[in-house]
């Protein structure tokens, strides 16, 4: 279920940043029509509401699935009702998820992360890589929903390009988009298998 929109419905991404999208636009199209094939149920956004303990506003689907079928991590659309710009369009909702970033967190995991890309030219490409496969995806779902990205065209999620500042955000893109998306994504991810696994249901939130 996908809330009416009655902000403007254009795109302002410039001509650079198309150029810098391009090499990731085909695999944009393709989990935007994965997402938008199957839109958010009822129920799912019931689960998610119970989740984030308040209403998921400008939930268009569910991105990531526990073992279970909970949703763990939902796709947002880019402009909120009521004209509110959202740049994260990959939400993490399974509170189990959430506390083990937070724990990573909490024991310096940011700091380390941040260090890793100072350090390390490899991850710090993949991270940049990963910041326009975040910018095509949500390009291609505003294109879609008829979303102004007016004041988010450049704003990826979590720090990227240059820094991490929000594991919870940088795991949601991993769990929506797959591995290999977001170095740090999947860093976490590895970190955090022994409380949280989309492979292993350890969800508390009742249906």
């Amino acid at each position: 279920m996908t809330e009416t929109n009655t902000a403007p419905t254009t795109t302002d991404t410039s001509a650079a940043n198309d150029d810098a999208l391009a090499p990731f636009a085909d695999a944009a199209k393709a989990l935007v029509d994965r997402c938008l094939a199957e839109p958010a149920s009822d129920e799912d956004i019931a689960i998610v509401e119970r989740q984030l303990g308040r209403y998921p506003r400008g939930m268009v689907a569910v991105g990531a699935r526990c073992a279970c079928g909970r949703p763990l991590a939902v796709v947002t659309r880019p402009m909120l009702p009521g004209g509110i710009p959202f740049p994260t369009t990959c939400y993490l909702t399974s509170p189990e998820a959430v506390k083990a970033a937070s724990h990573v967190e909490a024991e310096g995991g940011m700091r380390d992360y941040n260090e890793l890309l100072a350090e390390d030219e490899s991850v710090r490409n993949a991270y940049h890589d990963a910041h326009l496969r975040y910018l095509a995806f949500r390009h291609e779902l505003a294109l879609r929903l008829g979303d102004s990205e007016e004041h988010i065209a450049d704003t990826s999620a979590g720090g990227m390009p240059t820094r991490v500042k929000c594991l919870h955000a940088l795991l949601a893109q991993t769990l929506v988009m797959g591995p290999g998306a977001n170095p740090i994504g999947d860093l976490t991810l590895e970190r955090i298998a022994g409380e949280f696994s989309p492979t292993v249901c350890r969800c508390a939130v009742e249906d």
